[in-house]
């Protein structure tokens, strides 16, 4: 089974507010094992940067300035994750803002769901372990990650 490790870094919380990704990174596995294939990618997100999401993630307006657009790797992200099961925590926000820029590139490339599987690992968290934080800096003391 090929699986995908997904993650994102936004320019704050609320695609909703129009906020955009500035950060994506995968990590390809087969049978539960990585592969060595891996998709990174900064991006500039023609906007500003909500000083709370940079705090968590670290990343300036001025770094990404000369990045490329999403537009510009969506082709590439897709040929990557096309087909997998997708794994994310907190998925959601994941997919939403995923969605977000897929529909900003171009009605061609839809939704995510309808090209992968996705699994949220932080459902799977809340089912283990209900009531206590299953954030992952919790999960991996937890678990001895």
């Amino acid at each position: 089974m090929r699986q995908v490790v997904l993650d994102t870094e936004t320019t704050g919380l609320e695609v909703s507010k129009g906020h955009r990704i500035v950060e994506i990174g995968c990590v390809e596995l087969l049978e539960r094992r990585p592969t060595g294939r891996e998709f990174h990618r900064y991006l500039n997100p023609q906007r500003a940067i909500d000083e709370g999401a940079q705090a968590v993630h670290g990343i300036s307006s001025e770094f990404l300035a000369d990045k490329p657009l999403f537009g510009e790797i969506v082709d590439e992200l897709l040929a990557f994750i096309d087909g997998a099961e997708v794994l994310a925590h907190n998925a959601n926000f994941d997919v939403s803002f995923l969605d977000a820029e897929f529909a900003l590139a171009g009605s061609s490339h839809g939704r995510l769901r309808d090209r992968v599987t996705v699994i949220d690992t932080l459902a799977m968290a809340r089912e283990l372990y209900p009531g206590q934080r299953n954030g992952l800096d919790a999960l991996c003391k937890r678990l001895g990650v």
